[in-house]
């Protein structure tokens, strides 16, 4: 009982946020000079903040030298645990404000290529007509599969095409995927190119082709070579690799480009982009386009009306 009283007045009583923030501040900047200019302070309240925290836990939170400051290991574990704390405070006032005005808040989505070209568009029109006070926050992220971890706290909820990543946190079991649909990998061409109009198309007659896909390792590129090679053919000579949908779908309007895409990329711009869905048959299995959200945290309230609107977007793609 005494240990518990004890953190109880550490905690409660001596150590303050201000001090956390300024420690935060130091570590980010590596200095206690630019960390002050940060906050507009002397450089002697941030020394004595640091001492504050360090008296009040009893360790060493930094190491000092010419070079400026580093964290010690009981530094790095104050700064991971209390940026978890608070995240938890964070996102607990902006629930407190939603409560208080259920049509405001901010969103935080972390959303992978194609999503942000494809299928988010509808989404966050369904979501704003709902919810006209609140605010969307995309931070882009990259592939899912090409991620070591999921839990970063900077986004509610992440949108992408799901596969395992090579590792997952500890507690992997805590997230929660629900699939939208099922995203197919299609060869797309610009409308007025020689093949938009033919019915039927073998992959060998596109091997000689100019090809953009995206870079290695990335879903349409595997898809792609792996087809070729599944059919006994050499790969196709790549003239552009890109991530970007905006990029691929330009140059394929406006040059002789073949490229694959997932197919809700074209569906909800084929127009925009002049792309013509190509009849060739890749054999490339399918991929589960996802919502994942995490069960070991506090999720806003905003993220089921968001995700009510994603299932109501993904409806025409399930019932392609």
């Amino acid at each position: 009982m005494t240990k518990i009283i004890d953190w109880d007045d550490r905690i409660g009583r001596r150590i303050k946020l201000r001090d956390l923030r300024v420690f935060f501040a130091v570590v980010e900047c590596g200095s206690m000079a630019k960390a002050a200019a940060l906050f507009r302070i002397t450089q002697p309240a941030v020394s004595q903040a640091i001492v504050q925290l360090e008296h009040a836990l009893a360790v060493k939170l930094l190491d000092r030298s010419s070079r400026g400051v580093e964290p010690t290991i009981y530094g790095r574990t104050l700064l991971r645990r209390a940026r978890a704390a608070f995240a938890e405070l964070r996102d607990g006032v902006r629930e407190i404000e939603f409560l208080a005005d259920p049509t405001s808040g901010e969103l935080r989505l972390g959303c992978a290529e194609p999503f942000a070209g494809s299928i988010l568009p509808p989404i966050v029109q369904r979501f704003s007509k709902a919810f006209p006070r609140a605010s969307i926050r995309v931070n882009e992220i990259p592939p899912l599969e090409e991620q070591s971890t999921l839990d970063d706290r900077t986004n509610d909820l992440l949108m992408g095409l799901w596969v395992r990543p090579r590792t997952l946190p500890t507690d992997a079991d805590q997230i929660k995927i629900e699939v939208l649909f099922d995203e197919r990998l299609i060869v797309a061409a610009g409308s007025n190119s020689q093949w938009a109009e033919r019915r039927k198309i073998e992959l060998a007659e596109l091997v000689h082709e100019p090809w953009i896909l995206g870079p290695p390792g990335s879903w349409n590129h595997v898809g792609t070579t792996e087809a070729f090679r599944s059919k006994g053919l050499e790969l196709p000579t790549v003239m552009l690799t890109t991530y970007s949908v905006p990029l691929r779908a330009h140059a394929l309007a406006n040059g002789p480009y073949l490229a694959t895409f997932p197919e809700s990329v074209v569906r909800f711009n084929a127009a925009r982009y002049s792309l013509k869905v190509l009849p060739v048959d890749l054999s490339v299995a399918p991929r589960p386009a996802a919502i994942i959200i995490f069960k070991n945290r506090t999720l806003g309230p905003l993220v089921e009306p968001f995700i009510v609107c994603a299932r109501e977007a993904a409806k025409s793609m399930r019932e392609r």
